[in-house]
């Protein structure tokens, strides 16, 4: 289990973004220090963790600022993003000041961006165009992941500065593999995705799951090289991506190649008021044990 520093350690003071209208200030919550953008413009092999975080939605209005176990939502994503290894960066980028003076209020660090952004990725891709980076994480910010499975990203990264994507998957229940809100995602012998679709995928002929073609299931958290980000960015949505909406094949049917990283554990995900109570439940199983 990852542990945070103690509530009474010392910080230093917060760069905001110049966008913002709220002040940085002396703050002493226990996030893990991160290198500002002075100091990202110095080193090579940057990698920045960006958090999208709409105040609006339709199934969860203020997703964002929900209380989890005494933490705000986006409180929750942002520790456990900055408490992995090898990110020089994490930064939220929001449409909405509420969520920027909750990010402020714990030590972290956050954007202003357009409201008419019309997804994480254009979000991600507004903010990027004045980063010095090399490269980008998409981390949604309705999804709790285990800062290990984070580094790993941020590792193949570093290691492969030859992959323009990368991305996780994990493998698929009985459940997963037929629900159309699960993605499932098949890929060649090399670990690069071949297509991403909400049907059940690959077929499992007789209803037995063959040796080696295990169905894996998609989190969509993404690692872009920084020019790949801003060239996807400006594309339009492709065919595939508007069947299935999912915005991952736009990139796939530009061939632009996504490597999928095959890894173990779980992941909270929070869509709805029935999402808040079931995470929340599970957040205080976890700080028991």
């Amino acid at each position: 289990m990852f542990r945070f520093p103690p509530p009474d350690c010392t910080l230093p003071r917060r760069r905001v973004s110049r966008s913002c209208r709220l002040q940085p200030r002396l703050l002493d919550w226990a996030v893990p220090p991160v290198e500002t953008t002075d100091r990202i413009a110095e080193n090579s092999g940057t990698v920045v963790a960006a958090i999208p975080a709409r105040y609006a939605s339709t199934r969860l209005p203020g997703k964002p600022l929900a209380k989890l176990a005494g933490k705000t939502l986006i409180e929750h994503v942002y520790r456990r993003t900055a408490a992995a290894e090898g990110l020089s960066r994490v930064v939220v980028l929001t449409d909405d000041e509420r969520i920027g003076a909750a990010v402020e209020e714990f030590g972290g660090e956050w954007e202003m961006t357009p409201s008419d952004c019309l997804s994480g990725t254009d979000r991600i891709a507004f903010a990027a165009r004045r980063w010095q980076a090399d490269a980008v994480l998409n981390v949604q910010g309705d999804w709790l992941i285990v800062p290990p499975l984070i580094g790993r990203m941020v590792k193949h990264l570093r290691d492969h500065p030859a992959d323009p994507m990368v991305t996780l998957a994990v493998e698929a229940t009985d459940d997963e593999f037929e629900d159309p809100n699960a993605v499932k995602v098949v890929c060649d012998r090399k670990g690069f995705a071949l297509y991403f679709s909400r049907a059940p995928l690959p077929y499992l002929r007789g209803g037995e799951r063959p040796a080696g073609a295990s169905p894996l299931k998609h989190w969509g958290i993404y690692g872009y090289r920084r020019e790949t980000l801003l060239e996807l960015a400006a594309m339009p949505a492709t065919p595939l991506e508007r069947s299935e909406s999912l915005e991952q094949l736009r990139a796939l049917e530009n061939g632009i190649p996504i490597r999928v990283l095959q890894v173990e554990g779980g992941a909270y995900s929070v869509d709805t008021p029935e999402d808040l109570e079931r995470v929340a439940r599970a957040l205080r199983e976890e700080s028991r044990g």
